[in-house]
């Protein structure tokens, strides 16, 4: 059978000829368009896997109406059906079940190779909006070529997986005459909830298997550098390359010239780009000393520094990191990326102090519910008393940005709300140094809620604002923790000072189980004083799944009302949550779900509040309310009853077994006798 001859010349030349017709500025194959886009088509890995490489068959740049530039590449391929490949998600198929990049779609498919030409811009350059345009076509019977075009929008706000955007026979779109409204029509494209849950949710994998990948290498091929030192280099790097647009540039791998002299080798360098980026942010001055003091420990030491081979170990290091991770922090993912980050970096060989076993971050759907759960809006005023990485606060901060979203219609107002909700209305605490710059590059990667982070014990913190009104008390009303286990009571001593210091409002947290059946018994008796249990939550026990096997409890508060003998609770048992969990170490995705756990979630958040009536998909085997003696503080983690009342169906069930065996065994000796009398 003869080979089909591809037809790209053809194509090419047809599309360039349009480009051609409408006196569109293109640059072809080898051609330049600007450094900053060549530079970033250099750096990204290549559509068959290598480093670099990557040439559109035809590029250019175009403005708006708003004089907003639109990087815009173009592929061309000379095959029928080699225009896109989609997965089942009717996403581009650019990745494999690994969630690495899928090179062969990539290759082979015009679309499929755009938009990797586009993530590529989207990755390495300021530009946030990429239009990647995909041609092929094929000659029918008749010799006729025939052609099909696909155009597609990569951007931040679709964390860069990339939306068609419509149906079209030629370039027309691009010219002067009708660029406007394209434009118009790209800005109206908005995915939903759902898309853009399953988007979150992919790249979330991509980010475990980056860091996975990042972390392997850095340990295999980066000596002398400890686990505490690789923590430090990630954080340093991202704030180094994040930038404020018009006051800091990012800081660019080509800048660290691996010099020997004082202020010019690669750490000065990097420290100098941090410095600048947190004085433009309006950190306080001991925020900031605190920071970069840290940072320099690592940065600034000879042996990361030393030049061999033309190159410094710090900037090979640094390298890797903005290429494996850059990412997905430039496209603004609303995930607790420095736990991922944490977990990942301590979990490759764990923590190598007794004291630090006890960190354990709370995973982000949890956090999440417990944020709902201390009903947390945008006017919440939300404290952790132990933050970790912050996951917890990046919860509650999404959560009050969303409300304020859906309920303020000035973009001016709302702007004004977003910064007071991350500047005044979150406040987290956090002892150890190591995790305690996590939770402030954490804060600052979800859009900068980390004024209020304060590296401070939480039994003697004195309630106060740490930045800006520092002579003010933080006005919470919302409290979400999940505390170190092994602290007084498992941690409730955490709890009774932070209710404590709340006039209203309320508390979730996610505890030990033994904390509510005996092990904090006379501080839960003084809490209730105060304070009254709404709910008892019975979490799956594998929720810490290859971090903890303890069983655990949300235990929700109503501050500042005691707990009176006859308030009824709400006891959940929430051990099916819909997840199923896993502890393989090779495993792209070790939490998959297999039974409605999104809605799983939203209904126990609704029961705590509403009651049995919003029982839906659990059944009243899984709830019930009971009431709780305020005098004991061993009985906040009840089982649901069991009737053992025996029924008329029991009785006549038990008669009919009953029957059946002596029928039974009536046989069996009959069968018995016969046998023997034939012998």
């Amino acid at each position: 059978m003869a080979k089909i001859q591809s037809v790209e010349p053809n194509i090419a030349d047809l599309a360039n000829g349009w480009l051609k017709s409408y006196n569109l500025p293109y640059k072809l194959e080898q051609e330049s368009l600007n450094a900053e886009i060549d530079k970033a088509l250099d750096d990204y890995h290549s559509k068959s896997g290598g480093k670099g490489g990557n040439r559109p068959d035809a590029k250019l740049l175009q403005q708006d109406k708003q004089l907003n530039y639109f990087p815009i590449l173009i592929e061309y391929k000379g095959y029928k059906n080699k225009l896109v490949k989609l997965n089942s998600d009717g996403q581009v198929d650019n990745l494999n079940s690994k969630n690495e990049p899928n090179f062969k779609n990539i290759k082979d498919y015009a679309v499929n190779g755009a938009v990797h030409y586009a993530n590529a811009v989207l990755h390495h350059t300021s530009y946030t909006d990429i239009i990647a345009i995909g041609v092929t076509g094929y000659k029918d019977s008749s010799g006729d070529l025939q052609h099909e075009i696909g155009v597609y929008f990569v951007s931040k706000e679709n964390l860069g997986a990339g939306q068609k955007i419509g149906e079209y026979t030629d370039f027309s779109f691009l010219s002067d005459d009708h660029f406007n409204s394209f434009i118009d029509k790209v800005k109206s494209l908005s995915l939903t909830d759902e898309e853009l849950d399953k988007l979150k949710l992919q790249r979330e994998k991509e980010i475990d298997v980056s860091l996975r990948k990042l972390n392997h290498d850095i340990y295999q091929n980066e000596k002398g550098l400890g686990e505490n030192d690789r923590v430090y280099l990630v954080a340093a790097s991202i704030i180094a390359t994040l930038g404020i647009p018009n006051e800091v540039p990012p800081l660019e791998k080509s800048e660290l010239k691996s010099q020997s002299y004082n202020g010019g080798r690669d750490g000065d360098i990097i420290i100098s780009r941090i410095t600048a980026f947190l004085e433009k942010k309006g950190l306080p001055q001991d925020k900031k000393d605190l920071i970069v003091r840290t940072l320099s420990n690592t940065l600034l030491t000879e042996n990361i520094n030393k030049v061999m081979d033309g190159e410094s170990q710090l900037k090979r290091v640094f390298s890797k990191i903005v290429d494996d991770l850059g990412i997905y922090y430039k496209i603004g993912l609303t995930t607790d990326f420095t736990g991922k980050l944490f977990n990942e970096m301590y979990g490759w060989l764990g923590f190598s102090q007794d004291k630090l076993n006890d960190v354990v971050l709370t995973p982000s759907y949890i956090a999440t519910m417990l944020a709902k759960l201390a009903r947390v809006n945008r006017n919440s005023y939300v404290w952790d008393f132990a933050t970790g990485s912050a996951g917890l606060l990046v919860a509650a901060m999404n959560e009050m940005l969303n409300d304020a979203k859906n309920t303020i219609t000035s973009p001016e107002e709302l702007a004004v709300k977003e910064a007071k909700i991350k500047a005044e209305q979150l406040l987290g605490l956090e002892m150890l140094s190591s995790v305690y710059m996590l939770a402030i590059l954490n804060m600052i990667l979800m859009g900068d809620g980390s004024s209020n982070i304060l590296n401070e014990d939480s039994l003697t913190f004195d309630g106060k604002y740490g930045f800006g009104k520092t002579n003010e008390h933080f006005p919470a009303d919302a409290f979400i923790l999940n505390p170190p286990y092994s602290a007084v009571g498992n941690g409730m001593n955490f709890v009774e000072k932070a209710l404590n210091m709340m006039s209203k409002g309320y508390a979730a947290i996610i505890i030990q189980g033994s904390a509510g059946s005996g092990r904090a018994k006379e501080i839960n008796k003084r809490i209730l004083k105060k304070h009254t249990l709404i709910a008892s939550i019975k979490m799956p026990v594998d929720i810490f799944i290859g971090k903890s096997s303890v069983q655990t409890y949300i235990y929700v508060f109503k501050v500042n009302e005691g707990h009176h003998k006859d308030e009824m609770v709400k006891f959940i048992d929430f051990s099916n949550d819909g997840y199923t969990r896993s502890n393989r170490k090779k495993s792209i995705n070790n939490l998959k779900d297999t039974d409605r756990a999104r809605e799983r979630y939203q209904e126990v958040v609704e029961i705590v509040r509403f009651g049995k009536s919003k029982l839906n998909i659990l059944t009243e085997e899984e709830y019930f309310e009971n009431k709780i003696c305020p005098n004991s503080g061993i009985d906040w983690n009840q089982s649901i009853p069991i009737d053992t009342t025996p029924t008329l169906d029991d009785f006549k069930k038990t008669v009919s077994d009953y029957l059946a065996w002596e029928v039974s065994n009536l046989l069996k000796s009959r069968g018995g006798n016969s046998s023997s009398l034939g012998k």
